[in-house]
């Protein structure tokens, strides 16, 4: 008597497209991504002794570290706006940015012993990464606000309707991120000096970004120059929606736009294309 043949209900296939992000099976598995949500959550405040105020107090300290070296020593201008509410408005982007892209970009080094071991989607740990920096930027946007709030009842804060683009703004960051995020990943595999030279570089890029500076105070070449910077038309954006002041034009953001999609759209295919081997070089 012939047996009845037996039908795989789940096929692992490294022959995918490039371009495919797998995002219905990432929905599937969106239980792992809350898991990985919550845990990176957890383990950053474990054993410590103020728990989840370290998100309130980096920001203020940086501020006023910002405040007395670039405001009161170096005197650089804020275009008009309080100082105290212009770094703090920079300082809350730049964090959730700067911790975003260091962390995904450690996806696969940092992760090889639970991909060697099960699969699921591999777009699942850097998108779990950049949900969980939002949520420690969503509490430090909640001390922007309150700053914010103070300044706009004294008449120093002047909001307009591009304040509506702030959920757009915080996608863009996402993506940008997730995408430089997935290409120094899939590197830093074959090539893992490229970690070190990366928080360097961050560090650095951050001078080149409109954080403790307007663009409006830039010379001729480098105003041109920061344009074509993705975070310019971001914080620009963000700054002149918010306090009203700033060197913003829609051109600017759309800048950004173009270069972070086409970023993200290299990420995905280096991503898709290491996914498939870096086990044999991490």
């Amino acid at each position: 008597m012939n047996e009845p043949q037996q039908k795989w209900t789940e096929t692992i296939d490294a022959d995918h497209s490039l371009f495919d992000l797998k995002l219905k099976e990432v929905w599937r598995y969106k239980d792992l991504v809350y898991m990985f949500v919550k845990r990176d959550f957890v383990s950053s405040f474990k054993q410590t002794i103020l728990g989840p105020i370290w998100f309130f107090i980096n920001p203020i300290l940086t501020t006023i570290v910002y405040l007395v070296i670039f405001g009161r020593i170096a005197k650089l201008p804020t275009d008009g706006a309080p100082p105290l509410l212009f770094y703090l408005a920079g300082v809350t982007l730049w964090n959730y940015f700067s911790s975003s892209l260091l962390a995904t970009s450690s996806t696969f080094t940092g992760n090889a012993g639970i991909f060697g071991k099960v699969y699921f989607p591999r777009l699942v740990t850097p998108l779990s990464i950049v949900i969980s920096n939002l949520m420690r930027f969503g509490v430090q946007f909640v001390l922007f606000i309150l700053a914010w709030a103070y300044y706009y009842y004294k008449g120093e804060a002047h909001p307009n309707i591009w304040i509506l683009a702030t959920p757009f703004l915080i996608l863009l960051m996402a993506l940008f991120a997730l995408g430089v995020g997935m290409i120094f990943s899939s590197l830093t595999t074959k090539y893992k000096d490229l970690a070190m030279l990366l928080g360097f570089g961050v560090s650095l890029y951050m001078y080149a970004t409109p954080v403790i500076y307007p663009v409006s105070s830039l010379p001729g070449f480098f105003k041109n120059l920061a344009y074509y910077n993705p975070l310019t038309g971001i914080f620009e954006c963000f700054k002149y929606a918010w306090i009203g002041v700033g060197d913003f034009s829609p051109a600017m953001l759309g800048i950004s736009t173009g270069i972070i999609l086409i970023l993200l759209m290299i990420g995905i295919v280096i991503f898709n294309k290491v996914e498939k081997s870096f086990m044999d070089t991490v």
